[in-house]
């Protein structure tokens, strides 16, 4: 019983030696930063309502058997397109981001549809693969805003474009949307501000997921996920039902890339996207999802721990160090670490449960003959 325990305890720290990292990494970090705990809670405040729409894209591909969708970044690049429609054209408060999310969405499908069939070439590789579609589709965005933006498409509105007469300003104003959906129910409790207008959009994402996955393609995405070969034997659309994963996943990181400008106010027009998303996997990483696993308590555990380390470690670094460069080297290789160690620990993962499974099979067939 003791030895079963044991078992039960080793399994629990490995399947969570990511999250565990930083969780220690936060805690020595938070006294060293000097800031307050208020201050810190209205940060992490801040950073769920703005973030967590980005991070729960990310679980459907993985359900599907995709591993971490990268190539959410075209998502983003779609709602940047909308917003700057938006801005073009005036439209301001929530209708502003409505009118983006209705641009946005429609791209963002044909985007998803595209990549979806692109992996479903690319079985076992899908997570490179989106990776590098997401640098092939940021040359075809960069084109469509420097280039196409004012020649093609008319700009309305001359302070968005630049000088030459056409093409997007590196840097675009928000204002008119800038934190319109926080301030439609904020509430003030204690000297911290909850936006709780962003946090209800996000239950309700998490709502819809919870529903989805009871839905008859849902259940199609965890039996694809679970094994392809017995899924398509059992008349299910594998192909389809991957696509379909990944077109959800780019349209719901196009609403949250919206949701994520809108809260920051203004937009680097060429590459706001360019880190969607390494943050987004990053912090389901750390939550404790692996490439094959995620959950809706990954995601917000996550985004918790990643951003409650970006918020103090570079300030603990300054005030350790003398030098705040040294805090944030460290933040960046934190960040591309964790990504590498969670990878590193699911291929070790897969491995050592093929291992027992063999091993399982083995001892059955001895059985059998004996």
């Amino acid at each position: 019983m003791k030895d079963i325990n044991v078992s039960k305890v080793r399994g629990f720290l490995a399947d969570y030696l990511v999250a565990e990292l930083f969780l220690a990494l936060t805690i020595v970090s938070i006294p060293l930063s000097g800031y307050s705990g208020q201050f810190i809670l209205q940060e992490i405040l801040n950073r769920i309502g703005r973030n967590a729409f980005l991070v729960f894209s990310l679980i459907l591909p993985i359900m599907a058997g995709m591993g971490i969708n990268f190539g959410m970044v075209l998502g983003a690049m779609a709602g940047q397109i909308g917003l700057i429609f938006a801005m073009d054209w005036g439209i301001s408060g929530i209708q502003g981001l409505v009118f983006a999310a209705l641009i946005g969405m429609p791209i963002s499908v044909v985007l998803g549809w595209i990549a979806g069939t692109i992996l479903n070439k690319a079985r076992g590789r899908e997570m490179v693969t989106s990776y590098i579609l997401g640098f092939f589709f940021n040359g075809v965005y960069q084109f469509f805003v420097l280039y196409l933006f004012g020649s093609l498409f008319p700009l309305h509105n001359k302070a968005i474009a630049l000088s030459r007469g056409y093409g997007v300003r590196n840097t675009l104003n928000l204002d008119p949307v800038r934190q319109v959906l926080d301030n439609v129910l904020m509430l003030r409790v204690g000297g911290v501000n909850i936006p709780l207008s962003s946090y209800l959009v996000v239950v309700a994402l998490c709502f819809f997921i919870v529903w989805f996955r009871k839905t008859k393609l849902g259940q199609d995405m965890r039996a694809v996920g679970q094994n392809q070969s017995v899924s398509n034997s059992a008349g299910i659309p594998v192909e389809r039902t991957r696509i379909v994963s990944i077109v959800i996943s780019t349209v719901l990181a196009c609403m949250g890339q919206i949701i994520f400008l809108q809260n920051m106010g203004n937009m680097q027009t060429y590459n706001a996207h360019d880190q969607t998303g390494f943050f987004a996997a990053a912090a389901i990483l750390v939550g404790g999802a692996s490439a094959s696993k995620a959950s809706i308590t990954n995601c917000f555990a996550g985004v918790v721990l990643l951003h409650l380390m970006y918020i103090v470690v570079p300030r603990a670094g300054q005030n350790l160090f003398g030098n705040a460069n040294i805090g944030e080297y460290f933040r960046q290789f934190i960040g591309y670490g964790v990504i590498a160690l969670a990878l590193v620990i699911h291929a070790w993962r897969t491995r050592r449960n093929a291992e027992k499974a063999r091993e399982n099979l083995r001892q059955g067939a001895m059985g059998g003959n004996a």
